[in-house]
This record gives structure tokens, C-alpha cells and sequence, in this order.
């Protein structure tokens, strides 16, 4: 867990590699009660038995799930000591380079690529995140997402 005192210490690491995550397994579970909250069903995340005989080997996490972690590894790897709160703001790039099998472990690599402030004591980031699947030559996700944070 990497700490800051304030917003603006966190700002002078623009145009670098901010923190790295602990590695997080995805469960079956999760998978399944993603499914049943995004109604997104498919057979390759929550048939096993099928999806075993299916193109990955496996039940395979939905991309959207493996985007959703974003706030878990950033909360994980840094904190922010005089920050009361974070909101997402939007994305500008997102790509799903790797399916993520039931069981893989994933973590997040994150480098601020912008801040800016904004009103009430705020600051605008930009993060590339690049979200490694532990044992694939390719990452699973790379997203450019859009933070803000405010004092």
C-alpha cells in the first residue's frame, strides 16, 4: 500500500507508474452473481460443464466484470490520507486483450497519465490501468479510466 498525504503529492507523479495491486483470484462466484446482477448469462461464465468443452478450456469471467475491479485494485494499492472520497467519471479506452479464466488471478498496474484540479478541492485524474493476468504473456484489460477525487 503505497500512502499520500495530499491530492498534490499524488499529482507530482504524473507520466508515471503509480502503484501496482495485490493479485486477486477471480472465484466462479463472482462470476455468477455478476451474471445475475448484469443478466448477462452466457454460457461461457456460468455453464461450466459446457463451457469446458467450449473455446477457452473454461468458464471464462465476463470483460465487464474484469473492468469492475478497477476501483478494488486502486483502493488496494494506494491511499490518499487527506481525500475524503473518489467518484468515476468515465472512460476514455477500454480493450479486453485476454479472457480471464474461473480461478486466474488478476492485478492491476496503474500509471497517472493527467490531473488536473477542478472545483471544490478537487483533482481530475487520468489512470491507465493495465490489468495482467498472472501467468499470460498478454493482459487481460488495459483501460484508460477517468477519477476524481476531492479533499
Amino acid at each position: 500500500m503505497k500512502t499520500f498525504q495530499t491530492l498534490q503529492d499524488l499529482a507530482a507523479c504524473v507520466g508515471q507508474e503509480v502503484a501496482v495491486s495485490d493479485w486477486i483470484t477471480v472465484t466462479q462466484e463472482q462470476v455468477n452473481r455478476f451474471a445475475d446482477a448484469t443478466g448477462d448469462h452466457q454460457w461461457i461464465h456460468v455453464d461450466v460443464e459446457r463451457a469446458k468443452a467450449g473455446p477457452f478450456g473454461g468458464p471464462i469471467a465476463h470483460g465487464f466484470l474484469t473492468l469492475s475491479m478497477l476501483p478494488k485494485f486502486y483502493e488496494a494499492a494506494f491511499e490518499v490520507t487527506e481525500s475524503r472520497m473518489g467518484v468515476n467519471y468515465g472512460l476514455n479506452r477500454v480493450r479486453f486483450m485476454a479472457p480471464v479464466p474461473v480461478g486466474g488471478r488478476l492485478r492491476g498496474r496503474m500509471k497517472l497519465l493527467t490531473a488536473e484540479p477542478i472545483a471544490n478541492d478537487g483533482l481530475q485524474m487520468t489512470w491507465e490501468t493495465t490489468i495482467e493476468l498472472e501467468g499470460s504473456p498478454k493482459p487481460a484489460c488495459v483501460a484508460e479510466s477517468v477519477v476524481r477525487r476531492y479533499k
